[in-house]
């Protein structure tokens, strides 16, 4: 697999507080890359910064090994990098068919006569989540609301696909899920994974990211705290790590080496 994403040394400073310090990720086409951290440990920056909501101070963004600069999301969306938020993005109020398109529904006619082909839009509408696996929605005008979290993810996945999408960034996709949403969630990321989609997964849950994950990439305070392959850490380690435990491991040896040093030692 070629890497379709890579950031190098990326620097953040927002107020003056520095956010994240000398970042490199990769992110491989048809590879799942699980973000992983606690609270406040960078990784929303980092998306952000991927995703072209935010510039870094400092850094590079190769895509396709060239680099690039995303001023606003909509660059980031061309370049073919779609962001899935926890909330997926999708308007309640409004149907199947209106959110799977959010202003680039199929017209028909021209000039002043040019209007929406909504048969058009609900038939594809309908089509592409069914093919995704949400058989329970069988009209496109169903209202989005009335749909569960784990259709609604599966959903602005599907749309973000749809429309050309090279690479997936998830955030928290499978948050507030159950069992079972989260479970069709997981096997879409799966099935993006097997058509040849770069996906970031930022998740807290260790165990869903141990499922669908091939690279894993922990940040604690902003800065790497480790980077590992599939199998090659296990689930306690990577919540060990999740939670700073190799940042107070070292903190504890250290206080430890000055209590055992000779006084003359101590500075």
């Amino acid at each position: 697999m070629s890497d379709l994403l890579e950031l190098k040394r990326i620097n953040v400073s927002l107020g003056g507080t520095r956010i994240l310090y000398d970042i490199d990720f990769k992110v491989e086409g048809g590879s799942v890359h699980c973000l992983l951290g606690d609270n406040g440990a960078g990784k929303s920056t980092l998306i952000q910064c991927i995703s072209g909501t935010l510039q870094p101070d400092s850094g590079e963004i190769l895509l396709d090994g060239k680099p690039v600069s995303f001023g606003s999301p909509r660059d980031a969306l061309a370049a073919g990098i779609a962001t899935v938020h926890q909330d997926a993005g999708t308007l309640p109020l409004m149907s199947v068919s209106r959110n799977f398109f959010l202003g680039n529904e199929p017209m028909r006619g021209r000039g002043p006569l040019r209007r929406i082909d909504f048969r058009k839009a609900d038939a594809i509408a309908l089509e592409q989540i069914h093919a995704i696996g949400i058989r329970e929605v069988m009209h496109a005008k169903q209202l989005v609301g009335t749909m569960s979290g784990g259709e609604r993810q599966a959903l602005a996945i599907g749309r973000a696909l749809y429309f050309g999408a090279r690479m997936l960034i998830l955030d928290e996709p499978t948050s507030a899920l159950g069992v079972k949403e989260a479970a069709v969630v997981l096997k879409l990321i799966t099935q993006a994974r097997a058509h040849g989609i770069g996906i970031v997964v930022i998740t807290h849950n260790a165990t869903h990211a141990l499922t669908v994950g091939d690279q894993y990439t922990i940040l604690i305070h902003g800065r790497v705290a480790a980077q590992f392959a599939r199998n090659e850490r296990s689930h306690e380690e990577i919540l060990s790590l999740m939670a700073g435990g190799e940042e107070l491991a070292a903190v504890q040896a250290e206080l430890e080496a000055r209590h055992n040093a000779p006084v003359g030692e101590l500075a």
